[in-house]
């Protein structure tokens, strides 16, 4: 099975971002030193996927500058001896082939990932990676998704345990069969449900590698009435009553969500503190944080001064 090219939804508005997002698109939030989409970018490229159907929206074009050539900026870097910085993401853009695709209106992640179905040929499998997931392990997220998508000859998507209380946050699989620990049947999936009706506690993470055959599910189903788009959950749990397998797998690695400003700041916490270079920093500065050492100002820790 040959796998080659993934689907990149990046036209949402980011209004949890705002004022940010008014001008600087959400995948582009710096996470250390590079954008939140660039590790999107490597992963698919560490999973061996090279080719990449970005579905943008007005006012992203920041991705296509960033991830494009800049000869100029290269001269002035290496005039000083500094091309180094830049260097990681050149490899990415002489590796990586990119198309990008404008979605005129938000109308739902099921009609973003059709809007890029013109580039996928009959029978063809591909992957969908959502930005908002940044999840980080030995071995990558999509790459592990390919494997079982091989082995089964099917479509499977990425899950994870969450909590009851958070449950009704996320898409959750309801289960037809388990096969490992790991390794599941889909049954159907279920929208954002309360925690009384969630049928699992395994909620659907931004990794996925589908059939083509999503395309005429997503056809088959059309606007979800409820919520007046086209949902991608609602594409899958189709593609199962057309007698269709799907798979749920619970990938192995830690996963961030950096759609919410909260979830952004701990992603950016959690890899400061594994960075060889940021790490101690980070320790010293938490340590710090209540004694007179800090920084950050405390007026019941300040110190008096006689003159």
């Amino acid at each position: 099975m040959d796998i080659s090219k993934v689907i990149i939804p990046a036209a949402g508005l980011g209004t949890r971002f705002l004022p940010y997002t008014k001008a600087i698109p959400k995948e582009m939030l710096p996470l250390l030193n590079k954008p939140a989409i660039q590790y999107i970018i490597q992963e698919a490229l560490a999973s061996q996927v090279e080719q990449f159907l970005m579905i943008t929206s007005k006012g992203k074009n920041a991705i296509a500058d960033y991830f494009d050539t800049d000869p100029s900026l290269e001269l002035f870097l290496q005039e000083r001896n500094k091309s180094g910085l830049i260097q990681d993401l050149n490899k990415i853009i002489r590796s990586a082939n990119f198309s990008y695709i404008r979605q005129p209106e938000p109308l739902g992640l099921g009609h973003a990932i059709c809007m890029a179905r013109h580039a996928i040929a009959p029978k063809e499998y591909f992957g969908v990676m959502l930005p908002d997931d940044i999840i980080i392990g030995q071995v990558p997220a999509l790459l592990q998704l390919m494997r079982i998508a091989r082995q089964e000859r099917a479509s499977v998507i990425a899950v994870q345990e969450v909590p009851e209380e958070y449950i009704s946050m996320y898409g959750v699989v309801s289960i037809k069969k388990q096969f490992t620990p790991n390794l599941f049947q889909v049954a159907s999936l279920v929208e954002k449900p309360q925690k009384k009706d969630a049928p699992s506690n395994l909620a659907i993470i931004g990794r996925y590698v589908l059939s083509q055959k999503l395309f005429k599910a997503l056809d088959e189903v059309g606007f979800n009435q409820d919520h007046g788009e086209i949902q991608l959950t609602d594409g899958i749990t189709q593609m199962s009553k057309n007698n269709e397998k799907v798979f749920a797998y619970k990938v192995q690695g830690s996963r961030f969500d950096v759609g919410t400003p909260i979830g952004w700041i701990k992603a950016l916490i959690s890899l400061a503190s594994q960075d060889p270079y940021y790490a101690p920093h980070i320790k010293e500065f938490l340590t710090d944080l209540n004694t007179t050492n800090s920084f950050v100002y405390d007026r019941t820790k300040n110190l008096t001064h006689t003159v």
